[in-house]
């Protein structure tokens, strides 16, 4: 059986890339991660190191088991976590990520609900986008994990479960009024990372063409002040506008065209009282929007 102060070990060699910086984390000496990676190459029977120069690196399987590792401490402290929690949510902790948008509309709104109800529970936050939340979500870096989809969008990963929040509908942005997608086929445009741009392409291919973009930025107080000047259009969600909404800006809504907000989970039910707690405020917070 594998020990965990090991997986703990390996986890930080991974994440560090060095057994100094490993150990420092650690409160350990240099001699006990060395000591604690050498038994645990005995205890699976592969070599999991390569001594390159004064340092060292993960070789092919090294690397898998740390990916595993850092998913089973972190379901163990989250194990910990939710035991705390069991308590009656007098003690315990909850920690949600979120895209940015949802961060600086719902979340504020929410998370002070769940404070009101449980005062001695800490709760933290990481801004992060959807695919990122998702892999903190599996590993058990964090409990809840406030995404969006489109009805294009790959289906999550295993284990993940979905509570859906709202739909948030998607907008035009331009710089005058009257204008529609199919009449700014010649526009430049402004989109976000090829990552973030997919849907954008998709709603201008529905109308038969492919937007020539100018800017990319995934900051979208930055997209509208580009098109509030004149310099070209764009798609957002509604969420991005009541977070803020920049003065010169003509927001047209897209009829039939939204993205879904979900708060995701992991495992299966029933979901720790801290997270249920959690959940429950965001979904209220979400009906009264």
């Amino acid at each position: 059986m594998l020990d965990v102060s090991r997986l703990r070990v390996l986890d930080a060699l991974a994440r560090h890339g060095s057994v100094t910086a490993a150990a420092k984390e650690l409160h350990y000496t240099q001699p006990t991660v060395s000591h604690h990676l050498a038994r645990l190459e005995a205890e699976t029977g592969a070599q999991l190191f390569q001594r390159v120069g004064r340092g060292i690196r993960l070789t092919e399987a090294g690397r898998l088991l740390a990916d595993r590792a850092a998913e089973i401490i972190g379901r163990i402290d989250a194990a910990g976590a939710e035991l705390a929690a069991h308590v009656g949510l007098t003690a315990g902790r909850v920690r949600l990520a979120g895209f940015s948008s949802v961060i600086g509309s719902l979340v504020p709104a929410a998370l002070a609900a769940l404070a009101g109800r449980h005062p001695n529970l800490q709760v933290s936050l990481v801004d992060t986008h959807p695919p990122e939340a998702l892999e903190l979500l599996r590993a058990g870096t964090i409990d809840v994990a406030v995404i969006f989809r489109y009805d294009e969008t790959e289906p999550e990963p295993d284990g993940v479960r979905l509570h859906h929040l709202l739909n948030d509908p998607l907008f035009l942005l331009s710089s005058r009024r009257g204008q529609r997608l199919a009449t700014l086929r010649d526009a430049t445009w402004i989109a976000g990372c090829e990552r973030c741009r997919s849907h954008l392409l998709s709603l201008c291919a529905d109308e038969g063409f492919e937007p020539r973009i100018g800017y990319i930025s995934d900051d979208m107080v930055v997209m509208q002040t580009l098109v509030a000047a004149g310099l070209g259009a764009t798609v957002i969600p509604g969420l991005a506008l009541r977070t803020q909404r920049v003065k010169g800006v003509v927001a047209t809504e897209l009829p039939g065209s939204r993205r879904h907000v979900y708060a995701a989970t992991y495992g299966e039910p029933p979901d720790p009282p801290a997270t249920a707690a959690l959940l429950a405020a965001l979904a209220e917070t979400a009906r009264s929007a």
